[in-house]
């Protein structure tokens, strides 16, 4: 495989992608010094079959520098009313899992924020580094769901609702649509 010169410098590569919504998730971890966590536009899917998720960190993050040797992650996907958990785990200088979060130790001791659309806990499957990034493939060992709401996204450099209720579990709208 041959590595392609970039052409596009990283401020109109940014311009470009900020039209593109993002969902907004907050990855955890237990480290020896306590719970860390940092909000993350980056999270998706990778395969289902196998169970494998991905996200990517810089390599100059505080967070990445506490959680790079964790094995397991806990992965919290957001709900619309969430704009506030989103904003404190991307702060820097603060306690992020200090009140008024509200967390509980989930499998394998791993911190998960209380009230999410969708929690995920796995292990490092795969790790890479990606120009100034490390980007982790998950398998994801738990699931948990929420109650069904709207998405938070970002999107233009701010966090938005990405309206539609989903449809109840159950329901043909919320039977999977096979690929075409």
């Amino acid at each position: 495989m041959t590595t392609a010169t970039p052409t596009v410098g990283a401020g109109e590569l940014r311009t470009a992608l900020r039209g593109h919504a993002s969902g907004v998730a907050v990855l955890t971890a237990a480290t020896p010094s306590g719970p860390a966590g940092v909000t993350i536009t980056s999270f998706t899917s990778v395969s289902a079959e196998p169970a494998l998720v991905s996200f990517a960190l810089a390599e100059t993050s505080s967070t990445w520098a506490r959680i790079k040797d964790c094995r397991r992650f806990g992965i919290q996907l957001l709900g619309a009313a969430q704009r506030d958990v989103a904003e404190r785990f991307a702060a820097a200088g603060v306690d992020r899992f200090a009140p008024p979060t509200r967390w509980h130790t989930g499998p394998h001791g791993v911190p998960l924020l209380d009230d999410c659309a969708a929690w995920l806990v796995g292990t490092r499957h795969h790790q890479l580094t990606l120009g100034d990034h490390e980007l982790i493939v998950c398998a994801v060992e738990h699931v948990r769901i929420g109650t069904p709401r709207d998405s938070l996204v970002h999107l233009h450099g701010a966090l938005h609702a990405a309206l539609g209720t989903p449809p109840a579990p159950g329901s043909p709208e919320s039977q999977e649509r096979p690929e075409r």
